[in-house]
């Protein structure tokens, strides 16, 4: 893997770790998973209902498998292979079909699937010992597993659902000053801490509507159905305000998108950020990994919006037009993949998009 580089592995390293055994899986791993920067996990056949999320590594006992734990926390169990349904507002945890056991010198970091965000499912990686969500450290050899919570509508889900993915980096990716520097000459701000993005309350060519808000009282979302469901079925389009504010109901959870279009080079991953968490009293939750690719002409892009998935807290609170909300930080490639996102034959939903909502929805 290129010498004594560091960096995130690209889909060409994917492959050879899937060939010599450090990414496993009970069936055979298909070329759709593999993504230009990260790699598409897939839910196995049992998942559990679970009375409180946990980590297992997190206890007074110290390090422990995820299976050990599940005696304390799992209420019953659920077979996927002929699909389940996972609840608003409950707590499920799955295995996954993929394992790993990694060079000493790779670490690995996951992040829910674009399709997850938009849908508000909280899709969260546990490994076994792990002290935090969505990492295992360098060397990690072991099972892993999904924790996935449905916030605004329950869900059909069988094995061989991708909810979520994972990117493996050898070493520090974060570019180096002068890296960040040549990728984003204007200096807007500090470079390496990322491009910071705002919200587009007034968007061109979105038929009026600035954003979508979840209903409270919908009916049941099958993952497998593509196109399969009306929009406002499920969400509440919000007019454009020529005032370009936004109030932002408690509890409420929003689609909106970034003024700004964003790029990820081939030779660069990127992944979103909260900017602060001081901002106001709102928390966007981020599906937040960008491929190399995303957004450039190269790969039919032309240069693309970021979606954002805001969930307000406790009181009302006001979206100015152009607020600031994030952060799009990007991380050295150890080598150029040898696909893009967009481009020769990748499935990519969202390349190019503007406010666009899940999958499922036409």
């Amino acid at each position: 893997m290129n010498g004594d580089r560091t960096g995130v592995l690209p889909s060409q390293d994917l492959r050879r770790l899937i060939s010599e055994g450090a990414i496993r899986a009970i069936l055979p791993i298909s070329e759709p998973q593999i993504q230009p920067a990260s790699l598409d996990l897939r839910l196995g056949r049992r998942a559990w209902r679970l009375r409180a999320s946990f980590l297992p590594g997190a206890g007074a006992a110290g390090a422990a498998q995820v299976a050990e734990r599940l005696t304390d926390f799992a209420m019953h169990e659920m077979d996927l292979s002929e699909g389940a349904v996972f609840e608003r507002g409950c707590v499920y945890l799955c295995e996954l079909a993929e394992s790993l056991a990694l060079p000493p010198d790779v670490s690995a970091a996951a992040n829910a699937k674009s399709t997850s965000g938009r849908l508000d499912l909280f899709v969260r990686l546990i490994a076994d010992g792990a002290a935090e969500f969505d990492k295992t450290p360098e060397g990690y050899a072991g099972p892993l597993f999904a924790e996935i919570s449905p916030r605004s509508f329950s869900v059909l889900a069988r094995s061989g659902a991708r909810l979520n993915q994972i990117r493996l980096k050898r070493g520090e990716s974060r570019l180096t000053e002068a890296e960040a520097q040549a990728l984003d000459p204007e200096g807007r701000g500090d470079a390496r801490q990322g491009r910071a993005f705002s919200v587009d309350l007034r968007p061109e060519g979105a038929g009026g509507v600035a954003g979508w808000r979840a209903r409270r009282h919908t009916g049941l979302i099958d993952l497998e159905r593509v196109g399969g469901y009306v929009a406002r079925d499920f969400w509440e389009p919000l007019p454009v305000e020529p005032s370009g504010r936004l109030i932002l109901d408690p509890g409420a959870f929003y689609i909106l998108a970034s003024r700004e279009n964003l790029r990820t080079p081939p030779d660069c991953a990127a992944e979103m950020t909260p900017f602060s968490a001081g901002v106001g009293e709102f928390r966007v939750h981020y599906a937040g990994f960008f491929d190399p690719g995303f957004g450039c002409a190269e790969a039919g892009g032309e240069g693309a919006r970021a979606v954002l998935e805001v969930r307000c807290h406790e009181i009302p609170f006001v979206l100015e037009h152009g607020q600031v909300m994030g952060r799009l930080v990007y991380e050295r490639m150890l080598a150029r993949p040898d696909k893009l996102y967009g481009a020769g034959g990748v499935g990519s939903h969202y390349q190019g998009q503007g406010l666009k909502l899940a999958k499922q929805f036409a």
